[in-house]
């Protein structure tokens, strides 16, 4: 991982993003509606509200908002419910179908089982992620390195 997603600093990466993207400043200020010295502020800001994330996202065309998911992939503890206890309550929140893995989040769960710092089965239980997911990763992605 070319990241460490245990401590997300968001102001950092966006200011990283936008000089990979040779942004100008004119530019950002003018779609954030801010001055200068409120962009530089944001820069050093480990983290900010989701509206400014979302700007932020759609101006420099990333999805800051994924680094969080994939924190929550790798490192939220296991709820204490059961899942069966979970799908009888009916939420109004849009419910997803697949959990979104980056190729990173992939690297990251294969390293684990190629140097057999956890087992399959841990990855599965701790990670949550479904067998037949991790068995697909370690037939397609093993074979390509």
């Amino acid at each position: 991982m070319s990241y460490n997603l245990k401590n997300i600093h968001i102001g950092s990466l966006i200011k990283q993003k936008a000089i990979e993207l040779d942004m100008e400043t004119s530019r950002i200020c003018n779609f954030m509606k801010c001055s200068v010295e409120d962009v530089d502020e944001m820069f050093l800001q480990k983290d900010l509200p989701t509206n400014i994330l979302l700007s932020w996202s759609k101006l420099l065309e990333y999805d800051f908002f994924r680094l969080y998911t994939q924190y929550l992939i790798l490192f939220s503890p296991p709820s204490k419910r059961s899942k069966s206890e979970v799908e009888k309550k009916v939420s109004q929140l849009p419910q997803f179908r697949k959990n979104i893995y980056t190729g990173e989040v992939i690297d990251f769960i294969l390293e684990l089982v190629n140097s057999r710092e956890k087992t399959r089965k841990q990855i599965i239980d701790e990670y949550r992620i479904p067998k037949t997911t991790l068995y697909k990763w370690l037939a397609k992605y093993n074979k390509i390195k």
